[in-house]
């Protein structure tokens, strides 16, 4: 394990002086490999795709280490591994070009690189977090995980699995394209998890745990497999939209005041214990463009020099 991280210290030190690095696509062997079993249909055609490169990684890590100097040797083949699975994108150049950016447009225009599957990304809060956290997952956390788990074979399963499940342009059948992108999920699940974890330690905890117990109360048993970790859509929409809009303001009403205070008092109250019981109140909020979300914390201000009942709530919305 301490040579796994010391080569994935190493990997992501390249990365950081050479993002290009990154770029390495260099798949156009399994590409070919993919192409000629193509009379195989089906989940045995993503098993034979698999078990020639994951053979031949393992017989590689065998044979250096069989030579002088092997621990060395192995350890320059992990590294130029993981170099290879970190591909063919570079995430932290994404970021940049999107801090980089003049204005909204061209920041739009550089978020889409983050996407996968051809998907857009659209310049607001939600989405952009959505993004970044599954490219964050399938470029960095599930290469790294499987690394540190299974050593290059790990990575290399990762990598080519993510290969074949979301690229189309490799003509695969139905069948054997939704097997593939069904192992792909259930790679995507452990690192997916340790994700959400990690964004609710550095960003708001309620907001991203929340957002994450209610995906699953409410998917499917098998959703996380067949659709995606989907939860970590939810937690990464939580923690951007807790904190996106500060210093602006939403409207509101007070729909209801509860008669009796939330907890039983005493029979004889003093002046300093009356101002002490706390009143249930339910405040509602213009919402238009669904930015305020269920879990997000707030502060409710209540201007009591303009305080007139209002008779339609609608009416708030509109001023």
């Amino acid at each position: 394990m301490a040579i796994r991280l010391l080569v994935a210290l190493i990997a992501l030190g390249l990365l950081h002086l050479q993002p290009r690095l990154a770029w390495w696509r260099g798949d156009g062997g399994f590409r070919r490999w993919v192409a000629q079993i193509a009379d195989t249909s089906g989940v045995g055609r993503v098993a034979l795709a698999l078990l020639l490169p994951l053979a031949l990684c393992l017989l590689a890590i065998w044979l250096l280490g069989r030579l002088p100097l092997g621990g060395l040797l192995q350890l320059i083949f992990g590294l130029a591994v993981l170099l290879f699975c970190f591909g063919p994108h570079a995430y932290e150049a994404d970021l940049e070009a999107i801090l980089r950016a003049p204005d909204d447009a061209r920041r739009e225009a550089a978020a889409q690189a983050l996407g996968e599957d051809g998907d857009a990304v659209i310049w607001r809060p939600d989405t952009l977090g959505e993004a970044v956290a599954y490219a964050a997952l399938r470029r960095r956390f599930g290469v790294l995980l499987w690394f540190f788990l299974l050593g290059p074979v790990g990575a290399l399963l990762y990598r080519l699995t993510r290969t074949l499940g979301r690229d189309d342009s490799l003509g695969l059948d139905a069948t054997a394209h939704a097997a593939a992108r069904r192992f792909a999920n259930i790679l995507d699940w452990l690192p997916a998890q340790l994700l959400v974890f990690t964004l609710a330690l550095v960003g708001h905890w309620d907001a991203v745990m929340g957002a994450w117990r209610r995906w699953h109360q409410l998917a499917r048993p098998d959703d996380w497999y067949r659709l995606g970790p989907g939860f970590l859509a939810d937690a990464a929409r939580a923690d951007i939209l807790s904190d996106s809009f500060p210093g602006q303001r939403f409207k509101g009403w007070i729909g209801f005041v509860s008669p009796t205070a939330e907890f039983t008092p005493k029979s004889v109250q003093t002046t300093d214990l009356r101002t002490e019981l706390v009143y249930r109140v339910r405040v509602y909020a213009c919402n238009p463009q669904g930015r305020l979300r269920l879990g997000m914390p707030v502060t409710v201000q209540v201007p009591l020099h303009d305080n007139a009942p209002r008779a339609i709530p609608a009416q708030v919305c509109r001023d």
